[in-house]
This record gives C-alpha cells, sequence and structure tokens, in this order.
C-alpha cells in the first residue's frame, strides 16, 4: 500500500510543488471521500496518459517501469476487462515490442499480454470497437517483431 501511495504522490507533486512533501502527501491521502489517491480512476487516468507520452517519446523503460507499478492497482480496483486496464495492458506491451533492445523474451511477452487483451476487448467491447481494433493493430506488429527476429537473416553468397 505504501508503494502504491508512493506512486500518486509522484504522480501528483508536480501539481503543488509549493506545499512540502508531508502536507503534500497528507492533503492527497484525504482528497475525494477517503479514496487513497493512487486508486482514484483520475490519477489512473493520468498514469496512463503519462505512460503513453512516454511510449511516444521513445522512453520505454520509464514507460514500462510506471506501468509496471500502476497496472496492478488499476486491475485490483477497476477489474480486467476495464477499458483503462485493457488500454494500460497495450500501453505496456508496445513498450515492449517497440523497444529496439528488445529481447526475444520481451518480444514473446508482448504478443503473449496483447493477445490475452485483445480476447478480452473482444468479448466486452466486441470486434468493432476502437480499442479492440488498435490493440489488434498493436498485436499484428508485435507478431512481425516476433517473426523477424525468429527468421534468421538471408546468407549472401
Amino acid at each position: 500500500m505504501e508503494d502504491e501511495r508512493s506512486v500518486a504522490v509522484d504522480l501528483a507533486r508536480p501539481t503543488f510543488p509549493h506545499l512540502p512533501r508531508d502536507e503534500f502527501c497528507e492533503r492527497a491521502i484525504c482528497c475525494d471521500h477517503g479514496v487513497p489517491p493512487q486508486e482514484q480512476k483520475y490519477t489512473l487516468f493520468a498514469a496512463n496518459n503519462y505512460a503513453a507520452t512516454l511510449r511516444d517519446l521513445k522512453r520505454f523503460e520509464e514507460a514500462r517501469s510506471l506501468l509496471r507499478r500502476t497496472m496492478p492497482v488499476a486491475r485490483r480496483v477497476h477489474g480486467t476487462s476495464d477499458e483503462l486496464t485493457l488500454r494500460m495492458r497495450k500501453i505496456f506491451a508496445e513498450a515492449l515490442y517497440m523497444d529496439t533492445c528488445a529481447t526475444f523474451d520481451d518480444l514473446r511477452e508482448a504478443v503473449a499480454i496483447l493477445e490475452e487483451t485483445e480476447r478480452i476487448a473482444r468479448r466486452v467491447f466486441g470486434g468493432a470497437h476502437p480499442l479492440t481494433t488498435y490493440i489488434e493493430a498493436s498485436l499484428q506488429d508485435a507478431q512481425a517483431a516476433l517473426r523477424a527476429r525468429e527468421t534468421p537473416p538471408a546468407r549472401s553468397v
């Protein structure tokens, strides 16, 4: 719980830079009718948006680190079928397979995550939902990256 609280404090800290850390933490913990800040939907949305920005900036390790801390909270609070949870999983998988330093295991993990996420999105939202189609496109990209890594380069004679 302390870990989750520090995630929320770190995410919201730039909003209140003038407050001493202890006072800021106390205010953050007491807001929104007793719901801890790391479990508030807007905090998770902010974490998701920040992770997407980090991915877009190719700061993959930072995106993965953030999502490793926030995805379990989203899953626990909102469930595995929640749209935000599915979006976080998609961004995490993209941060795995888009990284030029990705290992073979990273690529396999990304494909596995996207396959599971796509099944859940299809069941919950249907095949025509935009999130489902975005996940499918990411899955195809991850599978292509995995195939490229599996295929040995052609030797020239």
